[in-house]
């Protein structure tokens, strides 16, 4: 049996193997987005079981839903703006707690946000994207500078978001 080669590996196949991993190890998610308005999650639901892991995706778009919904830090919004590695990292620690189920947070929280483009935003070029991460007490950020069009550099996003989860499952198993 030959494996495919990873970076042949398409979106769709990473997908599905994101969420079998996430279903092997009985983890659930979350997802927070701004710059894909809802991409990410529907590439996660598209997969059959998905609702086994899945619990749910917020589109936070306006700032201020950033900030009273997902709790990101109003300091950091005022003094960064809203395209920032803070604001992901916290954007995907808030949904965690958001979308808890029986007062219990996702295993696992991501989020987009960055400017899609077709031109700069608030000072930040096209295609500057932050991944957030969170997992138990961490959170971290993928910072990325995209090229393309505005539909391109949100796939890529996406791509890249499916990536990071799997990253940040497959440390977890080194340590």
């Amino acid at each position: 049996m030959t494996l495919p080669d990873p970076a042949q590996t398409t979106a769709a196949d990473a997908t599905a193997e994101l969420i079998a991993e996430l279903t092997a190890r009985h983890f659930t998610i979350a997802v927070a987005e701004s710059l894909t308005g809802g991409l990410l999650v529907a590439e996660l639901v598209r997969i059959p079981g998905a609702s086994k892991v899945v619990r749910g995706g917020v589109v936070a778009y306006d700032t201020a839903v950033k900030r009273d919904l997902l709790q990101v830090d109003s300091s950091v919004l005022n003094v960064h703006g809203p395209v920032h590695a803070d604001v992901a990292k916290q954007m995907a620690a808030g949904v965690r707690t958001l979308l808890a189920v029986n007062d219990v947070r996702a295993d696992i929280g991501v989020s987009t946000t960055g400017v899609a483009g077709p031109g700069p935003d608030g000072g930040h070029p096209a295609g500057t994207v932050f991944i957030g991460l969170s997992k138990g007490n961490g959170s971290w950020v993928v910072p990325l500078l995209l090229d393309g069009d505005r539909a391109e550099i949100r796939a890529e996003t996406v791509r890249q978001a499916i990536d990071a989860v799997r990253a940040l499952i497959a440390e977890g198993d080194a340590e």
